[in-house]
């Protein structure tokens, strides 16, 4: 159990691990013209059924492609994030839950399917995005899991954060409390205390 998550989200890992994935984009013609290597959807089912276990929740953040292809996945649960190229309608029968927008999973992890930027007190895991890995940007560190960026392979959620990948960001309280003590300061600077005369 990944303890760390919000509580409509523990079940998630309450049998096993999470992995999460985007942009799979099976059958997508058009995945040739973003990356002339793309794989087949039947490469990366076969490798995503290798890495994931029958007691583990699949996480996609979008861009599925064709939704018969998610029913050969051997996983316990399957959640998807509404990409930019999926619609709902589509996939009902394909996913155990599925979400139209980002979604904070935990204090410090927003999952969307588009990058977000300026969150400086969170990690963004995302897609969308097949041409860049971005570590931070806008003060936001991002973790991009288009497929052709990460190898096609889903990664376990659990294992990244003991990993330690949430230890250099700051909770957004402790961003707020920081925030607070530093205006506090400025306004200090700006108009000092007046000094009390002690002369009798």
């Amino acid at each position: 159990m990944i303890s760390t998550l919000y509580e409509p989200f523990r079940h998630w890992s309450e049998k096993g691990s999470v992995y999460i994935l985007s942009d799979m984009h099976f059958d997508d013609d058009d995945c040739k013209f973003m990356d002339p290597g793309w794989i087949t959807p039947r490469e990366q089912i076969d490798i995503i059924n290798k890495t994931i276990m029958k007691n583990d929740t699949f996480v996609c953040l979008g861009d599925v492609g064709r939704p018969e292809y998610i029913k050969e996945l051997k996983v316990r649960k399957k959640i998807l994030l509404l990409g930019n190229h999926d619609r709902r309608g589509e996939y009902t029968d394909c996913f155990d839950e599925i979400y139209a927008g980002p979604l904070f999973i935990a204090e410090k992890i927003l999952l969307s399917h588009e990058p977000v930027y300026g969150l400086s007190w969170c990690l963004n895991i995302h897609g969308h995005d097949h041409n860049n890995i971005e570590a931070y940007k806008d003060g936001c560190k991002h973790l991009n899991l288009a497929a052709n960026v990460c190898d096609y392979t889903p990664v376990n959620l659990g294992k990244l954060i003991k990993d330690g990948i949430l230890s250099d960001i700051d909770s957004i309280h402790r961003v707020t409390i920081d925030h607070a003590i530093d205006k506090k300061a400025k306004k200090m600077e700006k108009n000092p205390a007046p000094i009390l005369s002690t002369t009798r």
